[in-house]
């Protein structure tokens, strides 16, 4: 790979020609030039932006100067098996570069794909950052693009992406020279902790069910009637209108006299209403089914519209028996036979037993993180999330294979086992876990190294808020347990680019004061 590299100081921008070169026959001789970047204006006060801009702008720096940018593209291009031509390979390039910007700010700003849109038309910031600003007209992509784009890496790129990054500040020699460290950072001392991802469910999940069952029925009926394939029945809206009414009865249920036997009475009709709109639905698929040459939509729309029918009618049944269980028979529910959504199947329930957050619902996240608070570890549980002790070793396993081994490891009491204290007295890492005995605990506290490990294994958890509530959100809106998992994995990429260059930037405001003074 050859050319210069691109570098913003705030007050210059320089446009640099690349030429990528490869063995791969369809990636020899790619020619690209990045869009020009006009230098972002000088602004006075306003402390928090400005600390932000700088973070951004040493972000844009470290992704071009270390090569991790123009190695994701490289892999990206070499993937393809297509004959393409030049200058179709420089657009496909331009475009996977435009994704991982694009990509960053959605994680980093925790804004919905439509505000992120918005923003990038009137912010010059973020418009020098994706280089959505010309020299004639400022042209952001739209919100599809941008969902698009979060999507488009192939599985396994972006943990390459978060490795790379964590490598690069353990490389004695890139970390002096690209991130003005003193030091490079190492995995001599990890601490673990789990937490529960919550998922964007409705809440009681008994008889919301059926209301959510009957709106998806009644969208999926109009659409198909709209279409001009009718059978005969009332108003999809009716039913809807009626499911409403008998929500609202519902709730206010509570606060009367026979509170127990009116919720009763409102679950029969809600029952009834949701076996009739439920038969509605089956004649209205089988006509859509049969006849959707007729329609003004593809196949693949028709398919779309099917499956949300086929799902919602495969899992009323269950709904309804749980709800009727739960209230009219006054009989609990196992929670591996419970529904707990009919959108997401991979949703779970999580006893914690914590204040505030007894139960929890969504999936398990297991993290490690080493001494500076870079994350070098996770696990997100599609199934229900085993005990903590059983994730150590394989966890231990994968950071040795990705970087070095740990001599230290440090968790909770939760990891706490006897197969763990066999497990890393064998392989001669310290163990710092708490013991769940008060006497073991005790003697433990007598030896310095493990109290210091303990003490810092606190500032894990603040990990776990900042990475759930500064950049996954709470609960997390992606749905689908694959792109659950893609917005996690972008998470934990913005987290240690953006701790990266935020240390980047504390390290040469030091230089500078230093140098001052």
């Amino acid at each position: 790979m050859e050319g210069v590299f691109s570098f913003h100081d705030g007050k210059m921008c320089f446009i640099i020609w690349v030429t990528t070169t490869t063995n791969n026959k369809h990636m020899k001789n790619i020619a690209f030039q990045p869009e020009f970047r006009p230098a972002l204006p000088s602004v006075l006060g306003s402390k928090d932006y400005r600390d932000f801009r700088e973070t951004l702008i040493e972000a844009d720096r470290i992704l071009v100067e270390s090569g991790i940018e123009d190695a994701v593209v490289r892999r990206h291009m070499e993937s393809i098996t297509e004959e393409m031509s030049d200058r179709k390979r420089a657009f496909r390039t331009k475009t996977i570069r435009k994704a991982l910007r694009h990509s960053i700010l959605l994680s980093l700003s925790q804004l919905s794909v439509r505000e992120l849109a918005t923003r990038l038309a009137d912010s010059r910031l973020y418009q020098w950052f994706t280089s959505s600003e010309q020299i004639d007209a400022v042209r952001p992509v739209a919100k599809s693009s941008i969902e698009r784009f979060e999507k488009m890496f192939p599985e396994g790129e972006i943990v390459e992406l978060i490795h790379e990054i964590n490598r690069l500040t353990m490389d004695a020699e890139k970390s002096q020279s690209i991130l003005f460290l003193e030091k490079p950072l190492n995995v001599e001392q990890v601490f673990a902790d789990s937490t529960c991802v919550e998922s964007n469910i409705h809440l009681p999940v008994d008889w919301v069910l059926l209301r959510d069952a009957v709106r998806t029925l009644t969208k999926g009926v109009s659409l198909i009637r709209a279409q001009g394939l009718v059978n005969r029945m009332a108003s999809p809206r009716q039913f809807m209108k009626q499911m409403n009414q008998l929500c609202i009865a519902m709730t206010h249920a509570r606060h009367t006299r026979k509170s127990k036997r009116t919720r009763k009475d409102v679950l029969r009709k809600m029952k009834k209403l949701s076996k009739i709109v439920s038969l509605h639905a089956s004649r209205h698929r089988d006509l859509l089914s049969k006849n959707w040459e007729q329609t003004d939509w593809s196949e693949a729309q028709a398919a779309q519209v099917l499956a949300r029918i086929d799902n919602v009618l495969s899992l009323l049944p269950t709904a309804i028996h749980q709800a009727h269980e739960r209230l009219i028979g006054e009989r609990k529910v196992k929670n591996d036979k419970k529904i707990f959504s009919l959108y997401e199947p991979d949703v779970h329930v999580i006893v914690r037993g914590k204040a505030g957050a007894q139960v929890e619902f969504g999936n398990g996240l297991y993290l490690v993180e080493q001494a500076d608070g870079f994350i070098v570890d996770w696990q997100f549980m599609k199934d229900q999330p085993p005990s903590d002790g059983s994730l150590v070793k394989g966890s231990l396993e994968r950071i040795e294979a990705n970087y070095a081994k740990p001599l230290s490891f440090a968790g909770d009491r939760g990891f706490h086992s006897q197969a763990n204290v066999l497990h890393l007295e064998e392989q001669g890492i310290f163990n710092a876990i708490c013991p769940k005995s008060i006497k073991k605990l005790e003697e433990s506290l007598k030896d310095v190294r493990f109290r210091d490990m303990q003490t810092r294994r606190a500032s894990t958890e603040a990990r776990i808020a900042i990475l759930t509530n500064g950049y996954v959100g709470t609960p997390l809106q992606s749905k689908g347990f694959k792109n659950r998992t893609t917005r996690i994995e972008w998470c934990i990429l913005i987290h240690n680019l953006w701790k990266l260059a935020a240390k980047v930037v504390a390290r040469r405001r030091e230089t500078e004061a230093a140098q001052a003074a």
